[in-house]
């Protein structure tokens, strides 16, 4: 072991023994997803071949060749089931690198069964098969919507046992101690991605010890095999390649073992999204292309559209709660029904954003009165408080389920928010920012965001506008689709509401 390096030996063996159990998680976990997508298709395909002919015992006759004979649509039932599981095989739809997280595994899910029943269209034109056309339709949505709601719910589970550190990548970080610090912490902090960080190699490191939450540090690069097997890691992340030449990094990943152990290189590039970067190789050389992010043209005019769309109908249908919430706001505390505040949007020009009024009419002027007693979720830039002495009972409720927002959807259709993107800033806070933030007005600001669904008030400011700025890099409706669903479920969970 590396001088000056301490390491709990009972730790490290509870460690391996507990790696020795679940080294091949992935192999379990990919035959316990093949044997529920074999059940979600069988019931698919026989459910609907049931619903279309009244029973099992159909046939489908083809004359075309002398004689004629008959063919069970049983038997095409279970070609078209055994064919859909060695689909889903083949496009590696239970690969490690897919589950878990991201939608990769769902696109792999649905491309394979497109393909398939492509396959099958192409096969019954050539053989001149008449088939029913509604066994058919049926089939390819029933089946698709089928598997994917056992992937989710699979991935549900696959979520909560990394969340105890199984079923994830061991990891072994090496690079600058400040590089593998800033990484390990990040992967602290989704574990869901099913990374688990076991320890550290900073070659030349002469402090030695370890990181935050307890992982060990050691320092010589030429024992990474050593390591590997004591901290029972299984991949490398490379964090900075300061110390390392592209000829050491080369026989680095010449040393692991193919096929158990893995390579992982961190690029400095951070927060961009997916479709942005593409990878080309040129000349032996993994370049990466990352596209500038674009606010013009076709994709700015399906977000308005759709803004449009959506806010005109949700406020057709929550008129009748719109009202009562008002009667409410108003009946309860002296003041009027909404609270108009001056706020900064698209290219830091100001608007006024309407909410129904949960504070008291003074609120503004008592401001100064409550700062001290800012709680420690809130931070230096944004003013948040809990149990806030100046919200009504009637706002409290509100902010609760977050109902004062929903007078925004004004905002909206008018165009001056958009129904997702970053929080709408006031002018105090403004004054506040560092240059590089200013870059949250080239989108209009919205009701919901990724800070909306990842913490609200218990986020620190650094983490707000890093969220923030993630989105309008990376902005896209797939990408706002995905943040309304997740603000539904934030709703309803509440947290970091007040």
């Amino acid at each position: 072991m590396t001088a000056g390096v301490h390491v709990d030996q009972s730790a490290g063996e509870s460690s391996r023994g507990a790696w020795a159990q679940d080294r091949d998680w992935a192999k379990s976990y990919a035959m316990r997803v093949a044997i529920t997508d074999m059940i979600v298709i069988t019931w698919a395909v026989v459910g609907t071949q049931i619903a279309w002919f009244g029973t099992l015992d159909s046939s489908l006759n083809i004359e075309k060749y002398r004689g004629g004979f008959g063919l069970s649509y049983t038997l095409i039932s279970i070609i078209l089931i055994a064919s859909w599981v060695v689909v889903l095989a083949a496009f590696a739809t239970r690969d490690v690198r897919v589950i878990g997280i991201g939608p990769t595994e769902y696109k792999r899910v649905v491309d394979a069964t497109v393909r398939l029943f492509g396959v099958v269209a192409i096969v019954a034109f050539l053989f001149q098969l008449d088939l029913a056309r509604g066994y058919i339709l049926m089939s390819l949505p029933v089946g698709v919507l089928a598997l994917l709601a056992s992937r989710w719910i699979w991935r549900q589970w696959l979520s909560g046992q990394r969340e105890r550190g199984l079923y994830s990548s061991r990891v072994l970080l090496l690079g600058t101690r400040d590089s593998v610090a800033a990484i390990a912490r990040d992967l602290a902090r989704a574990p869901y991605a099913g990374y688990l960080v076991v320890a550290a190699c900073v070659p030349g490191d002469t402090f030695g010890g370890t990181l935050r939450g307890g992982i060990p540090v050691q320092n010589n690069l030429d024992d990474i095999q050593a390591i590997m097997k004591q901290n029972g890691a299984d991949t490398v992340v490379v964090t900075s390649s300061d110390e390392l030449p592209p000829e050491r990094i080369r026989e680095l990943s010449w040393s692991l073992e193919p096929g158990r152990q893995h390579l992982v290189l961190v690029p400095s590039l951070t927060d961009v999204g997916g479709p942005r970067i593409h990878m080309r190789p040129v000349a032996g050389l993994p370049l990466i292309h990352v596209e500038t992010p674009s606010y013009e043209g076709l994709k700015r005019f399906s977000k308005r559209t759709f803004d449009i769309a959506a806010s005109a109908l949700l406020l057709l249908i929550l008129s009748p709660v719109l009202v009562i919430i008002g009667m409410c706001v108003r009946l309860s505390t002296p003041g009027q029904v909404f609270f108009r505040q001056r706020r900064v949007g698209l290219d830091g020009k100001q608007f006024e954003m309407l909410k129904f009024r949960s504070m008291a009419m003074d609120a503004e002027q008592r401001l100064d009165e409550v700062r001290p007693f800012q709680t420690i979720e809130g931070n230096a830039v944004m003013f948040k408080m809990k149990n806030d002495p100046r919200v009504t009972p009637v706002g409290a409720f509100l902010r609760r389920f977050s109902l004062d927002e929903l007078p925004q959807l004004f905002n909206v259709l008018s165009g001056s928010m958009s129904l997702v993107g970053p929080r709408p800033p006031l002018e105090r806070e403004v004054q506040e920012y560092e240059n590089h933030v200013h870059r949250r007005f080239l989108v209009k600001p919205g009701i919901t965001g990724l800070w909306q669904v990842s913490g609200r008030s218990n986020l620190s400011w650094e983490d707000s506008v890093r969220l923030d700025l993630y989105y309008v890099e990376n902005w896209s409706m797939t990408g706002d689709f995905v943040i309304l669903w997740r603000t539904l479920k934030a709703v309803v969970a509440r947290d970091g509401a007040y």
